[in-house]
């Protein structure tokens, strides 16, 4: 008896998990279906309000007051959603859109708040490349800002050509090798810890740990977590590697040591050999070469130029703990 109530309740818990999963899918998908419909809704009225401004000289003239009208109108009969500012954005959002693809390209694929932010981007390469950072990884408006904020894009325009620019613009960011997964600086402004206060590299680690999923978001794409204090044994002698990922687009792992201080020539030959016992003992034949960044508070250019052999799969990055202006950021970047 007893044997057949432990599978009843296995079997109602087996229910009620499968029925939460479709409940919760449905919610998704109504959201993205009421979602899509807002924003096409929107780019209507925008449309509407343009060709109307566009009928004539005189229509334009009065463009300002024909839009405080229509907005009384329009609040009147469906409420505060079409106050003047909104319908310039309804207005904007057309404009900006309209530019050179189809209605049917566009497929309003993100939420209304998600494009009310990216219209506030004037270079529309860097628009761009949010708007397809933002629904290739399911970004939240908040982590739109916050990416954004860190300057995401100039981060990643250092290291390219023109065409590398254009690219990112048209494809977003593409991993394809060791080079297109690293930022200077790396931005950890969410682990919460204070750049005047004291802290161990071991505190740095945990609050890591402890905040996960930022971090991995700062990485970038395709990064899984694999383990803490990896530690690597000879003998009588241990070593311990900070932080293990992998990257499933790179197809290697990816070592990081964390230092609080200064880079020096030791942390480098030590990362190598981290890096070099990855690639003997760990990584199967099918993967590629590990890579090892040294994340410091603060770079040594003259360290890392005489220390690392050019073919070594080792980087020095720093990182900053708190997110400052945007335009400070950029100043800031342009000078590493």
């Amino acid at each position: 008896m007893k044997s057949n109530q432990n599978l009843l309740t296995n079997e109602y818990s087996k229910l009620v998990s499968n029925i939460k999963q479709i409940l919760e899918q449905g919610r998704n998908k109504a959201y993205q279906s009421i979602n899509h419909v807002l924003t096409k809704t929107y780019w209507d009225v925008g449309r509407q309000i343009v060709e109307f401004e566009q009928g004539g000289k005189k229509r334009a003239g009065y463009g300002e007051r024909i839009l405080k009208t229509l907005s009384k109108e329009l609040i009147d009969e469906f409420g505060k959603g079409f106050s003047l500012t909104n319908l310039k954005q309804m207005k904007s959002f057309y404009l900006i859109y309209s530019k050179g693809q189809k209605v049917s390209d566009l497929l309003f694929k993100l939420s209304w708040s998600h494009y009310v932010r990216l219209m506030t981007i004037k270079n529309s390469d860097e628009r761009k490349f949010y708007e397809i950072e933002c629904e290739k990884n399911s970004w939240s408006l908040r982590e739109l800002n916050r990416q954004f904020d860190s300057a995401l894009f100039e981060r990643l325009v250092l290291s390219k050509d023109k065409e590398g620019v254009r690219e990112l613009s048209q494809k977003g960011q593409l991993v394809e090798k060791a080079e297109d997964a690293l930022k200077e600086p790396y931005v950890l402004e969410f682990l919460g810890l204070e750049e005047s206060c004291k802290y161990s590299e071991g505190e740095l680690e945990t609050a890591i740990i402890s905040n996960l999923e930022g971090f991995l978001l700062e990485l970038g794409r395709g990064f899984t977590f694999v383990a803490r204090q990896k530690r690597i044994t000879n003998k009588s002698e241990h070593y311990f590697i900070d932080l293990v990922f992998y990257n499933r687009l790179l197809k290697c792992f990816f070592l990081i040591d964390l230092k609080i201080g200064k880079l020096t020539h030791q942390d480098l030959g030590q990362m190598q050999m981290y890096v070099n016992y990855f690639d003997r003992e760990i990584k199967e034949d099918d993967e590629n070469k590990t890579i090892g960044v040294v994340l410091s508070k603060e770079n040594n250019k003259f360290v890392v130029e005489y220390t690392l052999p050019k073919d070594i799969q080792v980087y020095a990055k720093q990182y900053q703990l708190y997110l400052p202006k945007k335009e400070e950021l950029i100043k800031q970047i342009s000078g590493l």
